[in-house]
């Protein structure tokens, strides 16, 4: 996850250096974020909501069942993929305009928007197969996988920024290149030989009732994460009303509280195949531990990477922008919300035990109605009362808050264990 989080990092740190250009180019990828967000956000409805089934699958020892949902999630990946590279290629223009771009801004949103939507179906193949190798236990091979794409990318960066002057388009051809190179070597490993389950071309094909469980699985964490995108293209344009430096600010402190996530995702994603792989062989305790023991790690990892941030919050912010202006509202944000990265982590790690658990739809309703609809709520209600910046950063530690207790009485209270179970007894009936 680290390495994953190298590409937007590394894409950033260059960017805020092209000589001459200021804050511009960096606000023009922040507006770009809300759609990568949406790509991202279908990459992980087919990977992870096959994935846990691949799981389940395996702990069943039901090794056929597990490459015919590997072959549906391949075949759906690639389809919308293309889909979303044709519909981002002829809306982006008000897209854009919509999230906040102006006539200084837009160019450069363009010009990184245009080419990385050319490599749309790389970034979805590269994020969704991703979860299929996790899911057989090679976690290594997939870090590998990611590893050289990021490689490839810190050395194109400087190469099409700097030597070829290429701007901001420069930065997003190393992107979709190293998202290529990663796509290319994932594939490699999931169609060779030793594999618990495989991609053939032979096999790959459209099943209703396989395809209805992937995304019944896969659609309230799509749905999840589209809608708190959106979510946060409405906290962005309130921010925007603040101006450049702003703009500037809050992308770059998201880029910092992307490494704080980092323990959160990298436990999430290990709980979530662990529950599912020990609930399939009906190893009830074993999925009880796995579970406590990735939500304890996942907060006590968090919170210390928060004090962390708290500590040294203008030497973050300054590594991607030197403007003393956005280093200032950066450190204001960053302190704001840093020491309650532990309600964060709690929140997802729950959500990723509910996720293993086949309890998908829980997450969801919870997200959406306090990240999403709380969240804007409380904004426009500050910002009709008082124009003060501060009140915007202050939504996210009282939303964490309020999602965290949520989470734990569902959690203590509710028989998420045998979710499972109930499904096969329905199907059976």
């Amino acid at each position: 996850q680290l390495i994953n989080i190298l590409y937007n990092v590394v894409d950033r740190m260059y960017i805020g250096r092209i000589p001459g250009q200021g804050s511009l180019p960096l606000t023009g990828l922040g507006l770009c974020m809300p759609l990568i967000s949406v790509i991202i956000a279908f990459a992980n409805l087919f990977g992870t909501g096959g994935a846990p089934l691949c799981s389940i699958a395996r702990g069943k020892g039901d090794l056929q069942g597990a490459e015919r949902i590997l072959g549906n999630a391949f075949t759906m990946l690639l389809f919308t993929g293309i889909l979303l590279t044709l519909l981002g290629l002829f809306f982006k223009k008000p897209l854009l305009y919509a999230f906040g771009a102006s006539d200084a801004t837009y160019p450069y949103a363009d010009s990184y928007l245009s080419v990385y939507l050319l490599g749309t179906l790389f970034v979805m193949m590269g994020l969704g197969m991703n979860s299929y190798i996790n899911a057989q236990g090679f976690a290594r091979i997939g870090m590998l996988t990611t590893l050289i794409g990021a490689v490839l990318n810190l050395l194109l960066d400087p190469l099409f920024l700097f030597v070829f002057h290429m701007g901001i388009r420069g930065a997003a051809i190393a992107t979709v290149i190293s998202q290529a190179a990663s796509v290319a070597l994932c594939m490699i490993h999931l169609m060779g030989k030793g594999n618990v389950f495989t991609v053939e071309w032979r096999k790959i094909r459209f099943h209703g009732d396989m395809l209805r469980e992937i995304i019944h699985n896969g659609l309230p964490s799509g749905v999840q994460n589209s809608v708190i995108g959106f979510a946060n293209v409405i906290v962005q344009s309130q921010i925007n009303s603040f101006g450049k430096l702003a703009m500037a600010a809050y992308g770059t402190h998201a880029k910092i509280e992307g490494f704080a996530f980092l323990p959160i995702t990298s436990f999430n994603m290990a709980s979530t195949t662990f529950i599912s792989q020990n609930l399939g062989a009906r190893q009830y305790d074993r999925a009880k531990k796995g579970a406590r023991f990735s939500i304890l790690s996942a907060m006590l990892l968090a919170e210390t990477i928060g004090v962390f941030c708290y500590v040294f919050a203008p030497k973050l912010i300054g590594l991607f922008d030197q403007n003393p202006g956005v280093i200032e509202l950066g450190v204001r944000q960053a302190r704001t919300v840093s020491l309650f990265f532990c309600l964060l982590a709690f929140s997802h790690a729950v959500a990723a035990v509910c996720r293993g658990a086949g309890k998908a739809f829980v997450p969801m309703c919870v997200m959406l109605a306090v990240w999403c609809l709380l969240r804007i709520t409380y904004i426009i209600a500050v910002m009709k009362l008082t124009n003060e910046i501060g009140y915007i950063y202050w939504a996210y530690p009282l939303t964490w808050s309020i999602s965290s207790v949520i989470y734990l009485i569902y959690y203590l209270c509710c028989d998420w264990v045998h979710g499972f179970d109930k499904k096969t007894e329905k199907k059976a009936a």
